[in-house]
């Protein structure tokens, strides 16, 4: 069970993690796009010294490929190369950053943009990912200053020394977050798993209050409980009908053959009760010997049924002690709710109580019910 239970975690932390490549390969498609239409509005409308050639191809269609073809990659990666999707993501996302850095080094804020892979690979709780983000970053910055005499250029000896030292002092403000978020994950976990356990407690406990501890059926208490809330219903116009049942001469077996041997009695015809009876009923211990049932949406002729059933198959019913089989019988009283019975909400318990006596004062093992006995 817990090896599922791990597995199934592991599954949903991968499909969240998949989700959030999915999201950080659409916030590169939207930074491509409006790094297009920035460029394309500031050819058009500001004063931009490149001529249409230098501006369409070297500055907007090229670079515009090489983005986009780097994310398409990415996106490749991710539905195709699940295990690799991570590594293609950055190195996109790096390539995306430099090509606008390349292209607006004259903006000196730009290089800011460098940054966004790092912080990107906090989401991922991988210090790996961050690592392998500021490597990408150093490398491509120190590329671009080998290869590029423009880029070398503008730069001061400042910028050459301040870019990879603020690379370096932004990787380790990512890693000290991503550490404190993981921090924050675990902390949340365990809160979480406390409160699990904490409801599954009182839920046992809650389910331990109202029920009877040797026949699992609910106990005097979640019965008054259960039987007011059935008055209710039955005000209204629901179908309710009541059964008592009492073991026949159930003091007599337990002074003959010991308490515990009753026990082995009473958890049998609670099993009986609990197989015989539909999901919308239900059965209580009302007392030692005694259970009570409430029957909800049955004709009489099926209520009759069930508490037919239920003797009869307790009749069947043998125990083994020593070298002799025990057998035991149980009385039943049935009683309908009718309207009549609006003015004493006792009455109800009181004629289906009655039944049972009459049950048990003409002979026992039968059910009284109405003016019927059987």
């Amino acid at each position: 069970m817990n090896k599922t239970k791990r597995l199934t975690q592991t599954m949903d932390y991968k499909t969240k993690q998949a989700r959030w490549v999915r999201k950080m390969l659409l916030l590169y498609w939207m930074i491509i796009a409006v790094h297009f239409i920035v460029q394309l509005g500031s050819y058009l409308f500001l004063d931009y010294s490149a001529s249409p050639y230098e501006f369409y191809v070297g500055t907007l269609i090229v670079p515009t490929l090489i983005m986009s073809g780097s994310n398409l990659l990415a996106e490749l990666a991710h539905f195709k190369f699940n295990r690799y999707s991570f590594v293609i993501l950055f190195m996109a996302s790096t390539v995306i950053c430099w090509m606008i850095i390349r292209l607006n080094y004259d903006i000196r804020i730009i290089t800011a943009l460098c940054l966004l892979p790092i912080f990107s690979s906090i989401l991922f709780f991988n210090r790996r990912l961050i690592w392998l983000s500021f490597v990408l970053q150093v490398v491509v910055f120190f590329l671009l200053l080998a290869v590029d005499a423009s880029f070398r250029t503008y730069l001061s000896d400042f910028d050459i020394v301040a870019i990879p030292t603020f690379l370096i002092m932004s990787t380790f403000i990512a890693l000290i977050i991503q550490a404190s978020g993981r921090d924050l994950l675990v902390d949340l976990y365990k809160t979480k798993r406390a409160q699990q356990e904490l409801m599954i407690s009182n839920a046992i406990i809650s389910k331990m209050s109202m029920t009877d501890g040797l026949t699992k059926l609910y106990n005097h208490l979640s019965f008054q409980n259960f039987y007011e809330k059935a008055l209710e219903y039955a005000e209204q116009g629901a179908i309710i009908h009541l059964a008592l049942v009492d073991i026949d001469n159930f003091k007599k077996i337990n002074d003959t053959y010991g308490h515990q041997f009753g026990d082995k009695i009473l958890e049998g015809i609670s099993q009986i009760i609990t197989e015989q009876i539909t999901a919308n009923d239900i059965p209580a211990r009302y007392g030692g010997e005694e259970f009570a049932i409430l029957m909800f949406e049955h004709t009489f002729e099926e209520a009759y049924q069930i508490v037919e059933n239920i003797r009869r198959e307790v009749e069947k019913m043998t125990f083994q002690e020593k070298l002799q089989l025990v057998s035991v019988t149980v009385s039943i009283g049935l009683k309908s709710y009718t309207e009549e019975m609006n003015k004493d909400k006792d009455v109800f318990f009181q004629q289906a109580d009655d039944y049972l006596y009459q049950a048990k004062r003409s002979g026992k093992n039968k059910i009284v019910a109405l003016n019927h006995i059987a």
